[in-house]
């Protein structure tokens, strides 16, 4: 099992990679690490959080991908019909844009610390962006 750590606001997580049901992705994201960002409520989907990625082109087809991600799945959603952004649930999801209903590709899922994910949420929903990192553990 492929762990990673997650640091997002006053919290810390350790996330496992989903490379058997998502390889491209979890690859295309390895070379990114570590990754820094700022970490926004989302404005349709419901209790999630997520990292706009604007016009960015990953390269990536849909693979692992759902519209209802659970507590602690991270999508990727490799752009098209809405820009490319990753997402984070911390709660009841359906993932969505302005222009409708989305899937994104599950790469990453929170295995510590799911405690502390409805208090990220309303962290972030209440006081606004908050920084979040991603490195190998």
């Amino acid at each position: 099992m492929s762990l990673i750590d997650v640091a997002a606001g006053p919290y810390t997580f350790k996330a496992r990679f989903e490379e058997a049901n998502a390889p491209k992705t979890v690859g295309r994201f390895r070379s990114l690490l570590p990754y820094r960002e700022r970490i926004i409520h989302v404005r349709w989907s419901g209790e999630g959080c997520w990292i706009p990625l604007g016009d960015l082109d990953l390269g990536l087809p849909f693979e692992n991908h759902t519209s209802y991600p659970a507590p602690g799945q991270f999508l990727l959603y490799p752009g098209g019909i809405s820009e490319t952004e990753i997402l984070l649930a911390y709660g009841g999801v359906q993932f969505a844009s302005k222009m409708g209903q989305l899937a994104g590709n599950h790469f990453l899922t929170i295995v510590e610390g799911n405690e502390n994910l409805a208090a990220l949420g309303k962290l972030v929903l209440w006081q606004g962006a908050q920084s979040i990192e991603f490195k190998l553990a």
